[in-house]
């Protein structure tokens, strides 16, 4: 079924199964979790109904005009009733402003595997604060009506796009994150079955890993961080079959477990970055909940807040710049012939947009570097998923075309870099500390998909290759791309320059110039071990 499909199946099976909202479970997990230790922003009261009202789980993202324009949200520790949420904004500590926060509710009711309903209720809060000045500390505090005042931070706009105003900057990415940490509702949860517990003996199932990556990306400290889908992991098994909650171990057949609850936990231990920088989500085969309407994107209308300069059809497709580089968020559900849940869902309509948005930034002057970032694979070697042929029949071409310079990928949990592509094929070995010219070159395909989640194997017999670990030849006879019908169709790889099997993230290094631009690519282990780089370099054109 489609996402559309199953959203139906849904009501209808729960028309057949209603439920009181005076049996929803209530609060929020990741306060419980908290709570319990005697530290929680909400108090040991949580989920009472007449406690104060509690704000946590910041986070701050990008408008359209990334330059003038912040989003904040955050999520509230029970109903707020009739009891207002405000944020107080300003150019210094002293704020000055205040706005009234929207409030999102959102219901969840899906099958138990018990023969019940799961049935959940949580709010969102979101702000917008726009007409700002570019590349300016702004600051803010989330304060209730009944009393509740969160400390101030800063949040920072993007560098303007022009020439005379740009100067050096960082980002990061990574994909496929989840949390080490066990949500605490419904009560009663084993860990590994709703967080990255369940890891293989020989990932160390006693270290942290996404915790890790994560304080490593804090420790960069970048202006802005992307993730390429595969956010929480409230679904785990990610097939894009109807939602199912399921305490322990793997749901019937034709169905994913899902548990909505995760979803605190997990913005819960991102805020200590994603409340000062900005985080950009885009969506993977594990975000499509078909709890909710909208092509299974409903709870993520709730949750997150995205640009919203994308087609109509696809939330989670959209474009922002940062001083010259312009960045495009793509959702490969839409286009993957491996999990086709939502496959052809836009109609076409986000392609025509992929290949007008390209042009427009490759005919900015002010633009030198365009990044593209999603979830499924174009190029990939790892043996659980390798490469998707809807994404490369879908978009390659318009990469192609308009001269990408980044593909940053997650999807299989390793790390994997290509040379530099150009109609299919490796156009020149691009060897560590290289220089690649893209203008000429052609574009870079990286695989990132390890902020944490349990890491994949390459193919049989392929081995990893990376700083100080290089291997002569990189030649892959056996891995495979996914065609149009489900299959797999064996492809021999010459394009596969570095791999990495243990966890990682990228961290990239702007600088912006007069007659030429450079950036810096690294790949970055849990432990700050830095273990790729590449440099690229653009003419600056009139």
């Amino acid at each position: 079924m489609t996402m559309a499909e199953q959203y139906e199946w849904h009501q209808t099976y729960l028309r057949r199964h209603r439920i009181s909202r005076r049996n929803f479970l209530r609060g929020s997990a990741a306060a419980a979790a908290v709570a319990a230790l005697g530290v929680s922003p909400f108090g040991r009261r949580a989920y009472a109904a007449e406690a104060q009202l509690g704000v946590a789980g910041r986070r701050v993202g990008y408008g359209p005009d990334a330059a003038s324009q912040l989003r904040l949200a955050a999520q509230l520790s029970r109903n707020p009733g009739a009891t207002k949420v405000f944020v107080d904004h300003g150019p210094t500590p002293g704020l000055g402003a205040t706005i009234e926060a929207e409030v999102r509710n959102l219901v969840t009711q899906i099958p138990d595997n018990s023969g019940g309903v799961l049935s959940a209720e949580q709010f969102y809060v979101h702000a917008p604060i726009d007409g700002l000045p570019a590349r300016t500390p702004h600051f803010y505090r989330w304060r209730t009506e009944d009393g509740f005042v969160s400390e101030v931070l800063p949040a920072t706009t993007a560098m303007p796009t022009a020439r005379n105003a740009v100067g050096w900057f960082r980002f990061t990415m990574m994909g496929d994150q989840g949390t080490d940490v066990t949500p605490t509702l419904p009560p009663g949860l084993a860990a590994g079955v709703y967080d990255d517990r369940y890891y293989k003996p020989d990932n160390d199932p006693t270290v942290a890993h996404t915790e890790n990556v994560l304080n490593q990306i804090i420790a960069s400290r970048p202006d802005f961080h992307v993730l390429a889908g595969d956010i929480a992991y409230a679904d785990p098994s990610g097939a894009g079959k109807p939602p199912q909650f399921v305490r322990k171990g793997e749901p019937p057949k034709g169905f994913d477990k899902f548990n909505p609850y995760v979803w605190d936990v997990y913005l819960g231990s991102i805020e200590p970055s994603a409340s000062t920088t900005p985080w950009m989500f885009a969506t993977g085969n594990h975000d499509m909940e078909a709890a909710y309407p909208v092509h299974g994107y409903g709870g993520h209308l709730a949750r997150l807040d995205f640009p919203g300069n994308g087609p109509a059809a696809c939330p989670s497709v959209y474009s922002f710049t940062y001083g010259n580089v312009a960045v495009l968020s793509l959702d490969a559900n839409d286009v993957s012939y491996e999990i086709t849940a939502n496959t052809g869902y836009s109609h076409g309509a986000q392609n025509s947009w992929v290949d007008r948005t390209l042009a427009a930034h490759r005919a900015n002057p002010d633009i030198d570097f365009i990044v593209c970032f999603f979830h499924h694979c174009a190029y990939a070697t790892v043996e659980d998923h390798a490469s998707d042929g809807g994404v490369r029949a879908a978009w390659e071409a318009l990469f192609d075309r308009h001269q990408v310079d980044l593909v940053l990928q997650g999807h299989n949990h390793a790390f994997e870099r290509s040379d530099p592509i150009r109609g299919g094929a490796p156009t020149r070995t691009a060897e560590d500390n290289a220089i690649v010219y893209p203008e000429t070159d052609g574009t870079v395909y990286y695989t990132v998909g390890s902020a944490g989640r349990p890491r994949y194997k390459f193919q049989p017999g392929e081995q990893e290759s990376y700083r100080g670990h290089e291997i002569p030849d990189t030649y892959v006879p056996n891995s495979y791309v996914w065609t149009a019908d489900g299959g797999k169709q064996p492809e021999a790889v010459s394009w596969s320059r570095v791999r990495f099997r243990n966890y990682a993230f990228i961290r990239v290094d702007v600088r912006p110039g007069n007659l030429m631009s450079e950036m810096d690519v690294t790949a970055v282990d849990e432990y700050g071990r830095e273990f790729d780089k590449l440099t690229y370099r653009r003419q600056v054109h009139p």
